[in-house]
């Protein structure tokens, strides 16, 4: 989806195709869908592919060409109050739980809304741009492909509640990848930059480049495979309270927790676990890296190896020695800001920082991840129960001074 660009055309010209080539992927990942596809919501933590198509489009039409098109008229005035998500600035909007309620407007009408957003992008993005507009598209952009990530995963959860085990595409299984590495890295105390720092994009909730101190660890260079996990099974992971926080065991009794998300028990004459992946219902194997997990359940398991979760500030020290980008991965940090961080004025200072309380922070990326989007810098969060994410464990411990 990244097109290569001269380096003599001009930043309109490469924000542009930029543009151009995000718009076009995430109608690509709409390709294999039927109609009735884009429709269900059946719980409001997901939302259907057609509001995902739909309020990528609304962020261009109300943050900018509302803004910086001079005489725009809106596609349809109604697609404001349906397709804002939770832009308080921007005024009322449709409830959350019921964005799979919203029949009409049509597919048809989401892809002309689509087409017509995309005109008017086309035609202010060809002539010359300021600073401020540039910002705002390239944010529009790295929005747009976080929404092409949830569009997947919330699809996957959608399909996954289908007792006939809909199949996406042949070859989109995503959950086949394997560790190519092994082994601790080792860290030495001592004082590290975290945040990012340079000129290409990134969020608010990664500036503030601070330093922190860390004391002596390891980190595995290696994520959980699923036949780690069938080991913490097996040993009765899910019936023993000694491994799991309060609030953990709680979200597992409630819940009736017994395996990660998607996972299908051994039935009768089989006797290998099975889960619902985008290709359809797939054997677990074994020597593949787990995903779809909650913090509770990675909290638990490190509790139950005896090791823990890293931090996000042992994560970020440790990024350039990992293989990472298969999953999210779970730190034992809760989402905070940086020193000096502030929110923004206006819509925009929506995005992140409301959002600071009660969850935790994943680092890395995802196979969902769309590719350029990714950087060790990047903070996803969270609540805790939540593991319709490509979510994987990668494990820490602790060293002695003297060891």
């Amino acid at each position: 989806m990244n097109s290569q660009v001269p380096i003599n055309q001009s930043l309109e010209i490469k924000l542009l195709q930029k543009y151009k080539a995000t718009r076009a992927y995430s109608e690509q990942l709409c390709q294999p869908l039927k109609t009735e596809d884009y429709l269900p919501q059946p719980v409001d933590f997901a939302s259907p592919p057609k509001w995902h198509l739909s309020h990528i489009t609304w962020f261009f039409e109300e943050m900018i060409l509302k803004k910086f098109s001079p005489g725009y008229q809106p596609f349809n005035e109604a697609f404001s109050f349906l397709f804002n998500s939770y832009y308080q600035t921007v005024g009322k909007r449709a409830v959350r739980a019921e964005r799979g309620a919203i029949t009409r407007p049509t597919v048809s009408e989401v892809y002309a809304y689509r087409k017509y957003v995309d005109e008017q992008m086309n035609q202010l993005l060809a002539r010359p741009i300021s600073q401020e507009l540039e910002a705002l598209v390239i944010l529009g952009i790295n929005h747009e492909q976080q929404h092409q990530e949830l569009l997947i995963t919330d699809l996957k959860h959608t399909f996954s509640l289908n007792p006939l085990h809909p199949v996406y595409k042949e070859n989109f299984d995503q959950t086949s990848d394997k560790n190519k590495t092994d082994g601790w890295i080792e860290m030495e105390e001592g004082i590290y930059e975290i945040g990012h720092q340079g000129q290409e994009f990134c969020f608010d909730n990664e500036l503030g480049r601070h330093r922190v101190f860390l004391d002596n660890y390891q980190i595995a260079n290696q994520l959980v495979t699923c036949g780690e996990y069938l080991e913490f099974i097996k040993a009765g992971g899910y019936q023993n309270f000694k491994y799991w926080l309060d609030e953990g065991w709680t979200w597992v009794i409630e819940n009736n927790i017994e395996a990660p998300l998607y996972w299908k028990k051994p039935t009768s004459g089989q006797n290998k676990w099975s889960q619902y992946t985008l290709a359809g219902l797939k054997e677990i194997d074994p020597n593949t890296i787990l995903s779809h997990i909650s913090f509770y359940e990675a909290q638990a398991f490190a509790t139950w190896k005896n090791l823990r979760l890293p931090t996000e500030f042992e994560w970020e020290a440790a990024a350039k020695k990992l293989d990472w980008g298969k999953r999210w991965e779970w730190t034992y940090s809760a989402y905070l800001p940086y020193p000096g961080f502030k929110i923004a004025d206006g819509a925009v200072g929506e995005y992140n920082g409301k959002f600071m309380v009660s969850q935790m922070v994943l680092r890395g990326s995802s196979v969902a991840t769309p590719l350029g989007h990714e950087r060790p810098t990047y903070r996803n969060f969270f609540h805790p129960k939540y593991r319709w994410q490509y979510t994987g464990i990668r494990l820490a411990r602790s060293l002695k001074k003297n060891e």
